[in-house]
């Protein structure tokens, strides 16, 4: 089993960025798909997901400015970044969830796999 993020890197505020997230050793479609991420000092909070059923979630902070994806054909999750903030500074990390649900109700414990995580910097 094997999650694999990639597309964080350094960016000025305001500016985008798109993560990926590439799952592998697993039977995909049954697996809700979570965006993470955590900032020095912080706990790991929820970004977004986007279930198995195809409903999706975001957390109040990045509503309308973050748009998360999914390609089943490609085994891959996007997460799309715009109007990027100071505070969206952080470890991005993509976890996936056997047919766990998506809504405000989701916690990383509930989480089978992981990924590496992903270093997201955003600059004033």
């Amino acid at each position: 089993v094997q999650l694999v993020e990639s597309g964080g890197g350094l960016v000025q505020a305001g500016g985008s960025l798109r993560l990926s997230c590439a799952a592998s050793g697993f039977t995909f479609d049954d697996y809700t798909i979570g965006w993470f991420r955590q900032a020095p000092g912080k706990e790991r909070e929820v970004v977004s997901c986007f279930g198995h059923g195809f409903s999706t979630y975001y957390t109040d902070s990045v509503k309308g400015r973050f748009t998360i994806s999914r390609d089943n054909a490609k085994n891959t999750v996007y997460l799309q970044m715009n109007s990027l903030k100071l505070e969206d500074t952080a470890v991005y990390y993509c976890a996936a969830d056997r047919l766990g649900p998506c809504s405000s109700t989701v916690r990383a414990r509930w989480y089978d796999y992981w990924g590496q995580g992903t270093q997201v910097t955003v600059s004033s």
